[in-house]
């Protein structure tokens, strides 16, 4: 009796584990279609499927992106305790979106600082956009300084005007006898403007982690610049949520924020129309596109997505970005913003002062 209701329990419990497994199966099996539909979908397909989605949950316009590890919190309270012994604030923006990179947070905290602003990578960036970006910071009373980390470029030019902003205050402490203080310099600025290699620069020296990854400089550190000042390197800090669609998409753009956190082909298809209505010649030149056929593709009777879309398959076709007989979507975008960062497709700026 015992060993007959051994082997039903045995039956019982394998029957059981049976329909666990076939359960599991089909599930994996389910899932495997979604991502194979999914992957067959062209941009357009996916853009629309998205849409129809958010229409059912209770959404807004703004892009809502959470992107602030938790050591960034203490490099923000770090920083505000740490500017009650700071002279200068040195902020590094990216010269293509002088707006878009720039910290609110760290913007409001250093508002009655003295600052000058570098225009980091201006070699990147449109040069009559750039004077107008000038312009603006020097309506604001903020001295601006074009600089390219890279190749050192605006460095010595930042030296002097940290010391030439402090004059005034340096000869006042002359004059009570302080003579020999050092003029206290932080450098700040989000991830990936180029802060770590404007501070090897600057500090000739490479002490700075560098990298091309958002966040990769981690510790504070002092260094010392020269006989007259002393820097404060701080990690780079970058807000906890985009609430201005554009801002994302223009971070997204350039690279400053990784590419898994906005869908790729939304970013390429956003810069792609950007450049057609910018800086057409560039796109046409670079993809060797008729323009006649650029043309008549934007002028057909569709929705413009649909026009866009269409226009960077024909420029993944011609790049040979072809997967499976067809053109494959994330090579295309890929390889446009590969083309807008690296500047193949000219000197772009992507926003103007309002």
């Amino acid at each position: 009796m015992n060993k007959m209701f051994e082997i039903s329990y045995a039956v019982i419990i394998g029957f059981y584990r049976r329909i666990r497994m076939l359960g599991k199966d089909y599930r994996i099996i389910q899932r495997n279609k979604v991502i194979r539909k999914w992957n067959d979908m062209d941009m357009y397909q996916k853009r629309k499927m998205r849409q129809e989605n958010n229409s059912k949950k209770e959404v807004n316009n703004k892009t809502n992106i959470n992107w602030f590890p938790g050591h960034m919190a203490k490099t923000r309270r770090q920083i505000t305790e740490d500017l009650k012994m700071i002279d200068v604030v040195v902020e590094i923006l990216d010269a293509r979106i002088p707006n878009s990179s720039q910290n609110p947070d760290i913007r409001q905290i250093t508002q009655n600082k003295k600052k000058i602003i570098i225009l980091n990578k201006y070699d990147l960036a449109d040069n009559a956009k750039t004077e107008k970006w000038i312009e603006y910071f020097n309506k604001k009373e903020r001295k601006v300084v074009l600089a390219d980390s890279l190749t050192g470029k605006g460095v010595n030019e930042t030296t002097r005007q940290i010391q030439k902003i402090m004059e005034d205050e340096m000869q006042k402490m002359a004059d009570k006898g302080r003579i020999g203080r050092k003029i206290r310099v932080m450098i700040v600025g989000i991830p990936n403007v180029g802060k770590s290699s404007f501070i090897n620069r600057i500090a000739k020296k490479t002490s700075a982690e560098v990298g091309n990854k958002p966040g990769v400089t981690k510790q504070k550190q002092w260094i010392r610049i020269n006989e007259k000042i002393e820097l404060l390197d701080t990690p780079g800090v970058l807000w906890p949520k985009f609430e201005n669609e554009k801002v994302a998409m223009n971070l997204a753009i350039t690279g400053t924020i990784k590419d898994d956190i906005l869908e790729l082909t939304e970013v390429a298809y956003t810069l792609t129309k950007f450049m057609l209505e910018n800086y057409r010649n560039n796109l046409l030149q670079r993809y060797s596109l008729d323009e006649k056929q650029i043309n008549e593709i934007l002028n057909q009777e569709q929705a413009e997505n649909e026009n866009i879309y269409e226009i960077m398959q024909l420029i993944g076709k011609k790049r040979g970005a072809i997967l499976g007989g067809r053109v494959d979507d994330e090579r295309t975008s890929k390889l446009i913003l590969d083309d807008f960062r690296s500047s193949k497709l000219g000197k772009i700026t992507l926003e103007i002062p309002e």
